[in-house]
């Protein structure tokens, strides 16, 4: 039928997402992005726009995506916040130890490119960046921390989390990353075994 797309736009947006995150923004260009995802520079523009918008599209696919997983893993923390807290870096360590996806995280990258970006892009990468910290400040809270260490932790938790991403990239081994998440997950206990 004329008119009709030939092919699977989630399929499509994966494949676009994944040249994002291994090669980052500027350095993905639209022929990359057609080899890819297998549509012609033609197709690519008439069903995602233009690059910013097709990358945007990609990264509030990746945010949603982890986003979901973090929230689930976040879930039990009123009643068990150090296992949330784990289970939330066990989410971030499982998407670094999946050998079919890219080192890193594709929010953290496009935060460290922000000078290439269009302004438009680089707030979208903000605000994904800053849904990691409202959602460990909700669940910490949650977990009864008060309002000044739940601020505090989350804004270190989610800085370990983006360390991670990094480090990941930088060649850093599984264990080792697992070793910073065993010492920021001390510091919690301590914490939250206090009472503050």
């Amino acid at each position: 039928m004329a008119g009709r797309k030939q092919f699977d736009i989630a399929t499509a947006l994966d494949a676009a997402m994944l040249q994002f995150w291994r090669a980052g923004y500027a350095d993905t260009s639209v022929d990359d992005l057609s080899r890819a995802t297998g549509l012609n520079r033609s197709s690519l523009y008439s069903s995602f726009g233009d690059k910013d918008t097709l990358f945007t599209r990609c990264l509030e696919r990746y945010s949603t995506r982890y986003g979901d997983k973090y929230d689930a893993a976040l879930s039990c923390a009123a009643d068990r916040p150090l296992a949330a807290v784990r289970a939330f870096f066990d989410v971030t360590l499982d998407r670094i130890a999946d050998p079919r996806l890219p080192d890193g995280c594709l929010v953290a990258q496009t935060v460290m490119a922000t000078p290439v970006l269009s302004a438009s892009v680089a707030e979208r990468a903000r605000e994904a960046i800053g849904f990691q910290h409202t959602r460990l400040r909700a669940a910490l809270k949650a977990g009864r921390l008060n309002d000044e260490a739940a601020e505090s932790f989350a804004t270190h938790l989610a800085a370990v989390n983006q360390s991670l991403a990094v480090m990941s990239r930088a060649g850093t081994g599984t264990e080792r990353l697992r070793a910073v998440v065993d010492v920021t997950l001390g510091a919690l206990a301590r914490t939250l075994d206090a009472g503050d």
